[in-house]
């Protein structure tokens, strides 16, 4: 048995921040993964799918080239043996960069393979018999994959799995209208597959505010993307044509055939393999640890961080996490989930961002409101560079003046959220921005001009 300090499991992103914080307290760190140094976020997340959305911005921007007269002399075509290399380098030097810190990191040693609980205190690791009084669980989510009939018998990908193509679906359908699905649906179009996305709900981002829906919507078909919604009793079979995508939809045809399969619905935190149970710690009905304020188990001396526990599901409110354990546990410094404002945003380009609270929240609150609504078209900056879909809004308490969130769908705006969400956080009122000078041209600058035209939300 070694005795450490601390246990870390898991290299996602509260997890090696956590375990730099803990080694210049002092602290001797036993630190396992399993499989990839990086977690979700470097390997299969955030890291991959942005180097590709990268690659498919570029060739969208060329074959919209006479947009902006220039004239091409030679047809664009993707080489996604390139593309995928491309993402492949940008990984590997992510996820060899955490792995190379955290070995060579003072104080700190780091083992490979699963963490399974043999009692509260102690961890098993291959022949290794860990323990520590303090053990922090980072050991993230993967791609759900829900039990639709013919899935077991169908070839279908996954967010991850689907990063190893280095070909071309000729049609993809993609079974998910949040945010996973949105961005490999608008990357593959612009790419050159068919691509159709399949939502069982009414509209896509369903938790999103009417008007962002159908905002994400509009940017998506403007680009060939097609959309079924409404889509009951989703089951899939193999046939002579492809692979058969069965809907029930209101409208269209009852069948979406397709080559490639995208499942798209959600995650699964990998909690399953860990024997929680033999440390005693509890888990929701979805295999989520249950955690309080400040991140802690209902066992003394167990944390749980980032995606497994249910309390933010990105790569920032996992680093906010380890901001939230190391300043309880080491400074002195209360602080708890709650005290983080949310933010999120969808990488469709132009992207969609959100802070606070929605318009439909607003409204359910029952207190008097304000609104304000900007269209890209009345931004420069949009207009300039041929980005003019979307909008910005911002909602606002009609007594107190205090900013109770805002969404910007367009060219920038997951930029130029910031400004409103760093005002939020300071407590401001919408006054301070609205009497803020902002830098022309921005999309920003035009943030001061939305707060001054506030209007009562009816």
């Amino acid at each position: 048995m070694q005795e450490f300090d601390a246990i870390i499991v898991g290299a996602g992103q509260a997890g090696p921040s956590l375990a730099g914080k803990l080694t210049r307290a002092g602290w001797t760190v036993g630190f396992v993964e399993r499989k990839f140094f990086g977690g979700t976020c470097v390997n299969t997340g955030c890291t991959p799918t942005k180097a590709l959305i990268a690659s498919a911005h570029a060739a969208r921007l060329n074959r919209r080239a006479e947009d902006f007269g220039i004239v091409p002399s030679i047809a664009v075509t993707m080489d996604m043996q390139r593309v995928k290399q491309r993402m492949e380098n940008i990984v590997a030097n992510s996820r060899n960069g955490v792995e190379r810190s955290l070995r060579t990191m003072e104080r700190c040693t780091v083992f490979k393979g699963t963490a399974q609980f043999v009692s509260p205190t102690q961890i098993r690791v291959g022949d290794n018999l860990l323990s520590a009084r303090h053990i922090f669980l980072n050991v993230g989510a993967r791609p759900a994959v829900p039990n639709l009939p013919g899935v077991n018998t169908v070839p279908h990908l996954t967010s991850s799995t689907i990063l190893a193509l280095d070909e071309l679906p000729p049609q993809l359908a993609i079974v998910g209208g949040g945010y996973v699905g949105l961005e490999f649906a608008q990357m593959y179009r612009r790419f050159g597959s068919d691509v159709t996305v399949i939502e069982t709900k009414s509209r896509l981002v369903a938790h999103e505010d009417d008007d962002v829906s159908r905002a994400v919507q509009e940017i998506l078909e403007d680009e060939g993307i097609h959309v079924r919604l409404d889509a009951e009793c989703i089951s899939l079979h193999k046939a002579d044509t492809g692979i058969v995508i069965n809907v029930r939809c209101a409208e269209g045809e009852p069948e979406v055939t397709a080559s490639h399969v995208l499942l798209a619905m959600g995650r699964t935190p990998n909690t399953d393999d860990l024997g929680l149970e033999a440390a005693g710690i509890a888990v929701d009905s979805q295999g989520y640890i249950t955690v309080d304020e400040q991140l802690r188990t209902c066992v003394p001396g167990i944390w749980a961080l980032g995606d497994c526990n249910g309390r933010g599901g990105f790569t920032h409110t996992a680093y906010n996490d380890f901001e939230i354990v190391t300043a309880n546990l080491l400074e002195n410094d209360s602080r708890g989930v709650s005290d983080r404002i949310p933010a999120h945003a969808l990488y469709i380009d132009p992207p969609l961002a959100q802070v606070g609270m929605t318009e439909k929240q607003v409204r359910k609150r029952g207190r008097a409101a304000l609104i304000g609504i900007r269209p890209m078209t009345k931004v420069s900056r949009a207009v300039e560079k041929g980005e003019t879909q979307g909008f910005i809004k911002v909602l606002v308490d009609a007594e107190s003046r205090e900013i109770l969130g805002a969404s910007i769908v367009g060219t920038g705006g997951d930029e130029a959220i910031h400004c409103i969400l760093t005002a939020m956080y300071a407590g401001k009122p919408a006054t301070l921005l609205q009497r803020s000078m902002h830098i022309h041209p921005t999309v920003a600058e035009l943030i001061p001009t939305v707060f001054g035209d506030l209007k009562p939300l009816d």
